[in-house]
């Protein structure tokens, strides 16, 4: 008799498009270099955080609770390639991470990010 098959874990199809949070210096400064290498955070763990859409919120939420000049950048995932990888992370989430410097060539807008408010 045939063991019972272990469950697979089944992910979505990734979105084409990925976010960045990022302070305003740091988005001219990448432009001004002509790719986004990431802050201190990404250095350390080896990879440039990113978000989907649906994670930008929480993402600021924790992350950046007093940036007042938080930006966000809209990456084109395809231009990534083999450097953006879907991994398991905060909470059991798949975030999407960058093992390499992202080309301002990639980044479809950058803009000011609006906060979420609750009342």
């Amino acid at each position: 008799m045939r063991s019972p098959e272990k469950p697979r874990i089944v992910v979505a199809m990734p979105s084409p498009t990925v976010h960045r949070l990022c302070s305003r210096e740091e988005w001219e400064n990448a432009r001004a270099a002509g790719s986004f290498e990431g802050g201190d955070t990404d250095r350390r763990d080896g990879f440039i955080h990113l978000s989907s859409i649906d994670q930008v919120a929480e993402t600021a939420r924790i992350y950046f609770p007093k940036f007042t000049n938080l930006w966000i950048l809209d990456i084109d995932a395809d231009a990534l390639g083999a450097a953006l990888r879907w991994e398991r992370s905060r909470g059991g989430d798949v975030f999407p991470h960058c093992y390499g410097p992202i080309p301002v060539s990639a980044v479809r807008a950058a803009r000011p990010y609006a906060r979420e408010t609750t009342r």
